[in-house]
């Protein structure tokens, strides 16, 4: 060993030895292990072999611009709920005085805990599993949950696109097939269909023709044919996204991710053009501040702010984790939470601006409707021509003159009016008619496209656009799964997501079974919604209170080249921590005062009607939120006590030109001698990721121990500080 070495001084020295091996890595002088008597296994050296070590080693994927990157986390962020959540929420909690609660928490909440996310996969990059396990090796389950919930989430909502693909190809014809009632005969007599003329043409369409639905979630029915086949073609679709990691998902981030955006602005100025539009939209944003001081409506803003940026599925990470190390994640995070917000907004003016149009369409009919009863009664003179103001005229009746002739009715009339079976006819009361989930997307948008001129093209656009806002969401769902097993376990990239959604698929079969969407409706309200709180309250405390804010920062400045303001040090520290454990207890607390139950369509009634779910099925649906939590408290306890490595004494790091090619696993204090050094010393490698127990007392951070050229900017996408992926 050379005699200006640090072990070579040591051992002439009496000072306590503090520093680790990593420390040595960066200034021991170069030696190939393989051609030098350090290579005392013998192992002949294969120069073809030491290539292709050092091709794998590089070729980590990486985005092919900083727009892919971000369209890429947009189309992730961005998904069904922004579409047909976000707008109900609005309605339902108080209109423009919403976007008050939502914007506060989007800043206090949101903003950081996807920075802080950005931030970790950007700066180790890997998947989540890698990323929780070299912060905190006892919460490596963190990695493992989000997989979980990523894998539950995936599942049912690929559904979703399935039944998006059914209706695209539906609405390729004229007039569209959910605009009427069936006909059948009955005899020699055509009859319309009982069901669809006791509910309506698009209810009927949605859950007879498209799901065939059942009474109950205790009656399979058997499979949906028409629905597996388009469950097949949604899994394809994602596996083809999806087969060669971000070099063909990233291809087609550049249409999901924008198409969606043009098909609303599409909308938006064709629905601004009908009939009641602005009505619909005075309504949207007329505030209602009583509703500001309910805790319930603060706790849906938190609950859709959470969800919808995709917090703790891994996806953001795996993302980011092909970034250069120094990417402005600060910037990124910012933009996409109000892109994200803005989308919401823009999403939420289209809606209503339709639901405007239908209103005043179902007013109108309403009105016709009465009219013919009071003419019925004027004929027979159970109501006398003397109520009926002069100046209204039965042949051209407005809103305004119903509206007037009913309250002079209902005066006069008083002690018998609800015998007259007469109703009020209100714009107010159609456009108060809450509507959200598949009932928005799938009934009521539908309903309001048929009396659209052109209404196949219009249908056409809308699925489209779903299908895309779907498959953007479905990428990164998929990356939260595929990225850190790939990166941990080192398996095949093609071979593992091919076999991934095809087993995704096989499972899902429960799903397009006559009862699949009670499944649906099981899965989305309980199979994420509580573990995934627990999971982003952890790694809130595994950065900002185990790792440590005051260690995390400094590496974080050195990242982006500048310091990240104070209010992240709070957020991280105190606010986020507490406002995510408010948002589980209150979440909690809603389990135990609501049964869990679903809304179930009876056919005989044609109505829905809410059931509780039945025994078999609670087991389900309890099963489904310990298996999703189950890494968390299993990884802590086979670390805590030494039942598994946690990898504190194993090293994986790598070189070319001045980088190792070997892993080095289980190292004690006296292998020092077989580590295999750089060809360069100006070419000092970065340890990071090595974990955080090869610190010396002297050192605050990982980053600290890099200082040469080559250590985080010298090699473009791949760096010696990351670990490598067979991506």
């Amino acid at each position: 060993m050379p005699k200006n070495s640090k072990v070579t001084q040591r051992e002439h020295s009496s000072e306590h030895v503090t520093e680790s091996v990593a420390d040595l890595l960066a200034h021991q002088e170069p030696v190939d292990y393989k051609r030098s008597v350090l290579n005392v296994a013998g192992e002949p050296w294969d120069k073809q072999k030491e290539g292709d070590e050092e091709l794998d080693a590089e070729n980590r994927p990486a985005w092919n611009s900083k727009l892919q990157y971000i369209l890429a986390q947009i189309g992730y962020s961005v998904g069904l709920g922004n579409v047909w959540r976000f707008p109900y929420l609005c309605q339902k909690n108080g209109g423009g005085a919403y976007l008050v609660p939502y914007l506060v928490l989007l800043i206090i909440i949101g903003l950081p805990l996807f920075f802080l996310e950005l931030a970790v996969g950007q700066r180790i990059r890997r998947g989540s599993i890698g990323v929780w396990n070299y912060i905190c090796p006892r919460l490596g389950g963190i990695g493992y949950a989000s997989c979980l919930v990523c894998f539950f989430v995936g599942l049912y909502y690929n559904v979703i696109i399935g039944w998006s693909i059914f209706y695209f190809f539906k609405s390729f014809q004229y007039p569209l097939p959910w605009s009427e009632c069936p006909i059948v005969k009955n005899g020699s007599v055509a009859v319309v269909e009982t069901e669809c003329e006791r509910s309506s043409a698009t209810t009927y369409f949605w859950y007879r023709e498209t799901l065939d639905i059942s009474n109950s979630i205790s009656e399979s029915g058997g499979l949906n044919w028409k629905m597996t086949l388009c469950l097949l073609v949604a899994w394809s679709l994602v596996g083809l996204a999806m087969i060669k990691g971000i070099q063909s998902s990233g291809k087609v981030m550049y249409f999901s991710s924008l198409f969606p955006y043009l098909v609303l602005v599409c909308f938006l100025v064709r629905g601004l053009l009908l009939r009641g539009a602005v009505d619909g939209i005075m309504h949207m944003f007329t505030p209602k501040l009583d509703k500001m001081l309910d805790p319930q409506v603060w706790r849906e803003a938190a609950t859709q702010v959470f969800f919808a940026l995709g917090l703790g599925f891994g996806g953001v990470i795996a993302f980011s984790s092909y970034n250069k190390q120094d990417n402005n994640c600060h910037f990124d995070a910012t933009l996409v939470s109000f892109i994200n917000f803005f989308t919401s907004v823009l999403a939420t003016l289209v809606v209503f601006a339709v639901l405007g149009f239908k209103a005043n369409i179902m007013n109108e009919k309403c009105v016709v409707e009465n009219a013919e009863k009071i003419l019925g009664y004027l004929n027979t003179n159970v109501l006398s021509h003397d109520l009926i103001p002069p100046h209204v005229n039965f042949s051209h009746l407005t809103a305004k003159d119903y509206n007037e002739m009913y309250r002079v009715i209902m005066t006069v009339k008083e002690g018998h009016f609800k015998e007259l079976g007469l109703d009020a006819c209100l714009l107010e009361d159609e456009l108060n008619k809450s509507v959200q989930g598949r009932g928005l997307a799938f009934i009521a948008f539908t309903e309001a496209m048929t009396h659209f001129p052109a209404s196949p093209f219009w249908s056409v656009m809308f699925f489209l656009m779903l299908i895309n806002l779907g498959l953007g969401s479905m990428i990164g769902t998929m990356s939260g799964i595929t990225t850190p097993i790939i990166d941990t376990f080192k398996v095949r990239k093609e071979v593992f997501t091919v076999g991934c959604c095809i087993f995704a698929f096989v499972v899902g079969l429960i799903f397009v079974q006559r009862s699949g969407n009670y499944f649906v409706t099981m899965f989305d309200d309980y199979s994420a919604t509580l573990p995934l709180t627990v999971v982003v309250i952890l790694e809130n405390i595994a950065v900002a209170w185990i790792y440590g804010t005051k260690k995390f920062m400094p590496e974080l400045t050195e990242m982006l080249g500048f310091r990240p303001y104070q209010f992240y040090y709070y957020t991280w520290k105190y606010v986020s921590p507490i406002c995510m454990a408010v948002l589980m207890t209150a979440s909690i607390i809603q389990l135990g005062v609501s049964p869990p139950g679903y809304s179930a369509w009876i056919r005989e009634e044609a109505a829905e009607k809410f059931l509780f779910y039945p025994t078999w099925a609670m087991a389900i649906l309890i099963s489904l939120i310990i298996l999703a939590s189950l890494p968390l408290p299993l990884v802590f306890i086979l670390r805590q006590f030494h039942l598994v490595s946690d990898g504190s004494n194993a090293l994986s790091v790598t070189y070319k030109k001045g980088r190792m090619m070997k892993d080095i696993s289980n190292l004690e204090d006296n292998d020092e001698t077989r580590f295999i050094l750089s060809k360069v010393p100006s070419e000092t490698p970065s340890p990071m990721p090595t974990h955080r127990s090869y610190l010396g007392p002297g050192s605050n951070s990982p980053m600290e121990m890099s200082s040469a050229p080559n250590g985080r900017y010298g090699s473009g996408y791949l760096l010696a500080s990351t670990p490598e992926s067979e991506l």
